[in-house]
């Protein structure tokens, strides 16, 4: 087969229709307009719903050569809100040319956004259902409703602890009932996980909800991808691969929204090189705003991995919370971090995990640098 030559690719450009809220499928409008879109030659038309909690909103991606089409003429059509020009790479996903809407989503009473915060601090992996209950009591003591909790947990070493797996789902589920916690970030590696997790909420009575977590190292596992991508049920947070570049990991993201799930949040983790020696990863939490700049996705930063060490500067601040405030001022809309109620004995990454008695302080840090950065944003007019 040939390839498609260059000047072919260039051609292809891509359009969004976005129609008014609530607009139905069984609306007269919108079959005349499905009707004279069908019609144009050379164009794939791909539809995507975003039902949210007062409204749903639908957008129709016009694929192929664009340039060409008269937007005012489209948005002449009843059921047209307004029509955007992809100007960016990601396309789902991406923030457009004279495309400035709000971006959120809504999930198990928790909104995720790039206009707020939440804090996910739990356990890098589940030990002991003893643990995984003080922790979210004491979440609960502090009125925080997400959480961590790992249960599949890839490893370099094959002989490392790889996580208790589907096992502990139900004690994990039933404990974030009790204690109220609305969201739980889970990593998963393979396609198989997502219908554990499913049948385990389902038997345990829906006591909470997930985030399905796609880790550093399935950055470019594309089928794990499409197949979280293909679900609807759970919304995905995506970290930053720590061997590919920012425009990558976003891609990665894309597969994702692709294949229509675009409830998305991407994280960024620190990138992996000697040059962030002595911590672990070198701390890339200055592409927080450039991320909100390239899509309309809420920004989550883990200071754990980044940092990856409990060290202490002379000021007696953890490097860690110094991380953290770092993502933070710059506008993170959620921050994943390891806890853990005997760090010594966690069996994933105790060296880095905070304890319990530091968890107040860590959290009027971020609400001073959260007050910080919305100074910031009001001394800019924002």
């Amino acid at each position: 087969m040939c390839p498609v030559p260059l000047s072919a690719n260039r051609r292809l450009r891509k359009m969004i229709v976005i129609l008014h809220p609530d607009t139905s499928d069984t609306d007269p409008g919108y079959t005349k307009l499905m009707d004279y879109l069908a019609n144009l030659r050379n164009l794939r038309i791909k539809t995507h719903e975003i039902s949210g909690t007062e409204q749903k909103l639908t957008e129709i991606y016009l694929i192929g050569d664009t340039s060409q089409l008269d937007k005012s003429q489209i948005e002449d059509f009843e059921v047209v809100d307004r029509v955007v020009r992809i100007s960016r790479e990601y396309r789902v996903l991406g923030r457009h040319k004279d495309d400035d809407r709000a971006s959120h989503f809504d999930y198990n009473g928790v909104r995720f956004g790039q206009d707020n915060l939440n804090i996910f601090a739990g356990l890098c992996a589940v030990d002991t259902p003893d643990h995984v209950e003080i922790m979210m009591r004491a979440l609960n003591e502090h009125g925080l409703v997400c959480t961590r909790m790992g249960a599949y947990k890839p490893r370099t070493s094959p002989y490392s602890f790889q996580g208790h797996g589907a096992s502990c789902l139900p004690y994990v589920f039933e404990l974030a009932g009790k204690y109220g916690i609305r969201v739980i970030a889970m990593e998963i590696t393979h396609d198989d996980h997502i219908k554990e997790i499913n049948l385990a909420l389902e038997s345990s009575g829906n006591p909470t909800g997930v985030m399905l977590q796609i880790g550093t190292r399935n950055t470019q596992n594309f089928e794990l991808l499409k197949s979280a991508g293909r679900q609807r049920n759970f919304p995905i947070l995506v970290k930053r691969g720590f061997g590919v570049t920012l425009e990558e990991s976003l891609n990665a993201a894309e597969y994702l929204a692709s294949e229509g799930n675009r409830n998305v949040v991407f994280c960024l983790r620190g990138m992996k090189t000697n040059y962030g020696d002595p911590h672990r990863n070198l701390v890339d939490f200055a592409h927080v705003p450039v991320v909100k700049q390239l899509t309309r996705m809420p920004v989550c930063i883990d200071p754990s991995h980044s940092v990856g060490v409990r060290s202490t500067a002379p000021d007696r601040i953890l490097d860690i919370f110094h991380a953290t405030s770092q993502g933070v001022i710059a506008g993170a809309n959620m921050v994943l971090v390891d806890f853990h109620p005997d760090p010594a004995s966690a069996l994933v990454d105790g060296p880095q995990a905070l304890s319990m008695d530091e968890l107040p302080w860590f959290l009027e840090d971020i609400r001073i640098t959260r007050a910080a950065y919305e100074a910031r944003c009001k001394l800019a007019g924002g």
